[in-house]
């Protein structure tokens, strides 16, 4: 008998879970779905995609860009926006803080309130 797989969440640690969970729900517009005392399910409106927060209450924030010895990143989010400027600062406004390098002109990377690195990008009108 064969298997078949769908991806059911990405989860993020951090040591404030709800409080990660409002920062991009406010990002992105979207809604909690589930809400336990250390863990938060949210995602868009019409009720596909979404991410989760779980507590990790000995989160260390990676470094951005990491050198030898730090935290690394292992994952982030890629999140679209129609105005690059407006976004980060919304995006600042909400908690989050603009990362010291900027490796690409047309991408902004932010920490969110608990140190996860996410880029923002406008994406190109030409595709």
């Amino acid at each position: 008998m064969s298997a078949t797989f769908s991806l059911a969440a990405t989860v993020i640690g951090a040591p404030d879970p709800r409080g990660l969970a409002e920062f991009y729900c406010t990002l992105l517009g979207w809604a909690v779905w589930e809400s336990a005392p250390d863990w938060v399910r949210i995602g868009p409106r019409s009720g596909t995609g979404g991410l989760s927060f779980q507590l990790e209450e000995s989160h260390v924030p990676p470094a951005w860009p990491a050198g030898p010895g730090d935290q690394q990143m292992q994952v982030h989010l890629d999140i679209a926006v129609s105005n690059l400027a407006s976004g980060v600062a919304a995006a600042q406004g909400l908690g989050a803080s603009l990362a010291d390098q900027q490796p690409q002109p047309d991408v902004r990377v932010l920490l969110d309130p608990a140190g996860h690195p996410f880029c923002l990008f406008a994406p190109s009108a030409t595709g």
